[in-house]
């Protein structure tokens, strides 16, 4: 048995843009550009790689935010891109039988499935997989935040060598990263460790913290943070009905947002968004004293913030945002 670290770069419409406006025969949150994929053995040798650039058929216009990250342009994917049927033809082929998908973060199986639905291709063997992160946090520190693919490499003293947002390039400095870990034990334990990041709070947490909850099965995005700021808007002392102020998005789908008490005063809220595995969106909550450090970088943020923030969020015009990888 072989384990495949696989890592995708996929591009998305821009907002109001004609491909923004396509309706698919199967909804998907990006279109598959490249594939980056290295083999480690059963022994946990890193051995050989693969990957290609795929032309989008539905996507055709790239989303210059992608095109920036990745260093990937349209001509090049013209040029040297080939049909997806054609590029999983060759990975699936390259992959061989009895493997074992290993990913950074939960994204790039989900989209790598839903691409495969779109063309009407078989699903069923990338149905083996894990996220080397939370086995990566189950030998190392213990947390459930989902660490970037830098700090991992960090931690382990791992210089990186390939460009990073590259499909082979993070690909590789996952392999260097998982066969450092005991993947055999990790994949036995992965759901102990699958359970820890569910009901943990992806991130880190300041000083000053009085409160956590995880909350589930929202809708999308602005229904979690109209809960957020309503109904689940209590007062942590009381339990009183809290009144938020406005919500300014942070890095990696968080959110903050300034709450006053009638009777207790001002209360710092910051919020993390993940997808579930059913498509429904989870809220971590923590809740920080007025005098906190976090709360005092909520007050650094409404001095810098610009006349469009000074709109509550969930009332801007809604904008793209890519999948979370591992920047």
């Amino acid at each position: 048995m072989n384990y495949i670290v696989l890592d995708m770069e996929w591009n998305q419409p821009w907002p109001g843009s004609p491909s923004a406006r396509k309706v698919l025969p199967v909804q998907i949150r990006g279109e598959i550009i490249q594939i980056g994929a290295v083999r480690i053995t059963e022994t946990q040798q890193v051995a050989d790689e693969f990957q290609v650039l795929i032309k989008p058929k539905y996507y055709r216009r790239l989303n210059r935010r992608v095109s920036k990250l990745t260093g990937i342009k349209e001509a090049q994917l013209r040029e040297e891109g080939v049909p997806m049927t054609e590029a999983m033809e060759k990975f699936r082929a390259w992959c061989g039988e009895d493997i074992t998908f290993l990913t950074w973060g939960f994204d790039d199986i989900t989209i790598l499935r839903e691409n495969l639905r779109l063309y009407g291709m078989d699903e069923d063997w990338v149905s083996r997989w894990y996220n080397a992160q939370m086995i990566f946090n189950a030998q190392t520190d213990g947390s459930s935040s989902q660490k970037a693919l830098k700090t991992a490499m960090e931690l382990f003293n791992i210089e990186a060598t390939r460009p990073a947002h590259d499909a082979l390039g993070d690909a590789y400095h996952t392999a260097l990263i998982c066969a450092r870990l005991d993947l055999k034990k990790g994949t036995q334990e992965y759901g102990e460790a699958l359970k820890s990041h569910v009901n943990g709070f992806h991130g880190a947490e300041l000083p000053g913290c009085i409160s956590r909850k995880v909350f589930y099965d929202y809708s999308d995005k602005h229904a979690a943070l109209g809960a957020m700021t309503g109904e689940e808007n209590i007062c942590p002392v009381c339990s009183r009905q809290m009144l938020g102020s406005r919500w300014f998005a942070q890095p990696g789908h968080r959110y903050m947002d300034l709450a006053t008490c009638p009777e207790h005063g001002k209360f710092l809220i910051r919020v993390r968004l993940s997808n579930q595995p059913d498509g429904k969106v989870r809220v971590s909550r923590l809740i920080y004293e007025a005098t906190s450090e976090a709360a005092a970088a909520y007050a650094r943020r409404v001095e810098k913030a610009d006349p469009q923030e000074q709109r509550p969020l969930q009332h801007r015009r809604r904008r793209s945002r890519l999948p979370e990888k591992k920047d």
